[in-house]
C-alpha cells in the first residue's frame, strides 16, 4: 500500500520558513533542509509520497517556486526521487538500510527489525544546522595541533553555564569534555579505584556504564531499585556492608527504571554517603529529558559538594554526536585529567564546536526534542495498555524507556528471544541486573517513531501470546547485551 503525507501534516512539521539564526538564507533552502530533517529523523518515513507542489504551496502560504526548489534540492542530495506519474517519494542516501542504525552489535537477520535495544533517538530539528555552521568555524582551529585533554575552553564555559543555570555555581575550570558519558565513568573509575576496591552501583542500572567502571579493576557491589523508588535504609546497610570508595547512581530518570529522586531524597541520599566516606558518581544522561513540564530537582551536587557529575550530550541531541563530560569538585580535576591521558588525548574539536552551538540554542533544540519524546512516549504506553493489559507499567515523567513488570509466570529473557525472531529486538531485565535476577521485567524504549513503536508492541504481544503458551523453562542469560 502506498504511503502519503499530507500538506497539512508537512506544514506543521516544518512550521514557519523566517530564516532566524540561518543568516538570512533562501526559504527553498530553508524549507529544504527541514524536509531533510523530517526524513532523516523518521517523522516523515521512508517510500512515503509528498504533497503535490500545489498543495504544499498552499499550506505553507509560499510561491509555488520555494516547493519546487526545495523539492529540486531533496532529489539532488538524495533524499527524495521523482516516479513518472505518481509523484516525488521520500528515501535517504544509500538505500533503505541507511534510513535507520539497526542493532549495536548487528547479526545476520536483523535486516528491518525494529531496534528497541538502544534508547537512543534520531536528531532532533536543530543539529544539522549546527554540524553545517560548526564546519564553516572549523578552519580556525586548523593551525593549531588540535588538542584539548579538558576541552574547547568556550566549551567548558557552555556547559558550566548549564549548571549555573540549574542553581549549581560552577567554574569553567571543572568541566571536562570527554568522548561521552561511558569515557567519563571510565576516566573517573580509573582515577578514584583501583583492583579490588569496591564501587556501590544501583540495581537494575545502565550495564555500559558498569562494564566502564568494571575495567579499572574495581568490585561492583549491587543495591536494589525497587519500582516504587530507592530504598535509603538498604543503601544504609550496604554501605556499612561494603564500604565503596564510589557510588554510582542515576537520579534524574534512572536507567532502565525512569524514577526521579526528589530533592529530599536526595538530601538523605548524600547524608548517608557523607557519613560513609563514599563519593558519588552522578550520571545526569537524562537529566535534560523532563517531559511533562515539571520543574526538575536541584543536582545531586548541590546536596554533597564532593560529588562527581557525568553529562552526555548523546540523550539530550543526538547519539552520534560523541560528546559527554565531567563536573568534577573544586580540586579534582587534576587527578581526572593523569587518568584521562592514558586513555586518550582528548574529544574531537569539530564535534566540541557542534555542541557548542547546541548548548547556546538548547531551549529550542531540547525543547522540539522533548515535545516529539512526550508524543512517542504517549503513543508507546497507550499501546502497551492495549495490548499488554496484564503488564505492569509505571510512567515515567521523562527519560527515553519504559520498564515493563510482566506477571509472576513471565520470563523476559523468554520474551525477547521470541520477539527477535518477530523483528523487535528489546533487551530483557537482566541485561540490567548487577548481580543476576530481574527476569520478569524487560526496557521498551519510546525512541521511535509513534507507528513503528505501535508495530513494536503488536510483535510484543504476539511475542508474549507464544511465550505464554509453552512450558516454562529455565531462563538462559540474555544473548545480546549490548544496550545503549
Amino acid at each position: 500500500m502506498q504511503r502519503t503525507v499530507s500538506a497539512a501534516r508537512v506544514a506543521v512539521l516544518v512550521g514557519t520558513l523566517e530564516p532566524g539564526r540561518r543568516g538570512g538564507r533562501p526559504a527553498y533552502a530553508v524549507l529544504a533542509d527541514r524536509l531533510t530533517e523530517l526524513v532523516g529523523d523518521g517523522r516523515v518515513g521512508l517510500d512515503v509520497r509528498l504533497p503535490s507542489e500545489r498543495e504544499l504551496t498552499e499550506a505553507l502560504g509560499v510561491s509555488r517556486t520555494t516547493v519546487t526548489r526545495a523539492y529540486a534540492v531533496l532529489r539532488e542530495t538524495g533524499y527524495a526521487v521523482a516516479r513518472q506519474g505518481a509523484g516525488t517519494f521520500t528515501r535517504v542516501p544509500g538505500g533503505r538500510r541507511r534510513a535507520h542504525d539497526r542493532a549495536l552489535l548487528p547479526r545476520p537477520g536483523d535486516g528491518d527489525a525494529i531496534d528497541l535495544n538502544c534508547a537512543a533517538s534520531s536528531a532532533p530539528p536543530g543539529v544539522a544546522a549546527a554540524f553545517a555552521e560548526a564546519a564553516a568555524e572549523l578552519p580556525a582551529h586548523l593551525g593549531g595541533h588540535g588538542y584539548f585533554p579538558a576541552g574547547l575552553p568556550r566549551l567548558q564555559e557552555a556547559i558550566a553555564a548549564t549548571y549555573e543555570a540549574r542553581g549549581l555555581p560552577t567554574d569553567p575550570g571543572q568541566v571536562m569534555v570527554t568522548p561521552g558519558a561511558l569515557t567519563a565513568a571510565a576516566i573517573v573509575a580509573q582515577a578514584h579505584t583501583g583492583p579490588g576496591d569496591r564501587v556501590l552501583v544501583e540495581s537494575p542500572v545502565y550495564p555500559n556504564a558498569t562494564q566502564a567502571i568494571r575495567h579499572s579493576g574495581a568490585r561492583l557491589a549491587g543495591v536494589p531499585v525497587d519500582p516504587a523508588g530507592w530504598d535509603l535504609d538498604a543503601v544504609d546497610r550496604a554501605l556499612r556492608e561494603v564500604r565503596p570508595v564510589l557510588s554510582y547512581l542515576i537520579p534524574d530518570f534512572q536507567n532502565p527504571t525512569g524514577l526521579l529522586m526528589s530533592d529530599d531524597e536526595r538530601a538523605a541520599y548524600a547524608r548517608r554517603l557523607r557519613r560513609s566516606g563514599t563519593v558519588a558518581v552522578v550520571d545526569e544522561s537524562h537529566q535534560a529529558l523532563a517531559l511533562d513540564g515539571q520543574v526538575m530537582p536541584r543536582p545531586f551536587a548541590a546536596f554533597d559538594d564532593r560529588t562527581i557529575s557525568l553529562g552526555s550530550a548523546s540523550k539530550a541531541f543526538w547519539g552520534g554526536l560523541r560528546l559527554g563530560w565531567i563536573r568534577a569538585p573544586r580540586g579534582g580535576m587534576e587527578r581526572l585529567t593523569r587518568a584521562r591521558l592514558g586513555l586518550d588525548l582528548g574529544a574531537p574539536v569539530m564535534e566540541q564546536l557542534v555542541l557548542t552551538r547546541l548548548l547556546h540554542d538548547a531551549d529550542d533544540v531540547v525543547g522540539r526534542h522533548r515535545e516529539r519524546l512526550a508524543v512517542q512516549r504517549d503513543a508507546l504506553l497507550t499501546a502497551l495498555a492495549e495490548r499488554l493489559p496484564e503488564w505492569r507499567v509505571r510512567r515515567p515523567g521523562g527519560g527515553l524507556a519504559a520498564w515493563c513488570e510482566l506477571p509472576s509466570h513471565g520470563s523476559g529473557t523468554a520474551v525477547a528471544e521470541e520477539a527477535e525472531r518477530r523483528g523487535l529486538i528489546v533487551a530483557p531485565g537482566p541485561a540490567f541486573a548487577v548481580e543476576g535476577g530481574l527476569d520478569r521485567y524487560l526496557r521498551v524504549p519510546w525512541t521511535h517513531p509513534a507507528d513503528e513503536l505501535e508495530l513494536a508492541v503488536t510483535r510484543l504481544a504476539e511475542a508474549w501470546d507464544a511465550v505464554g503458551h509453552r512450558t516454562p523453562t529455565t531462563p538462559r542469560p540474555p544473548r545480546r547485551v549490548m544496550v545503549a
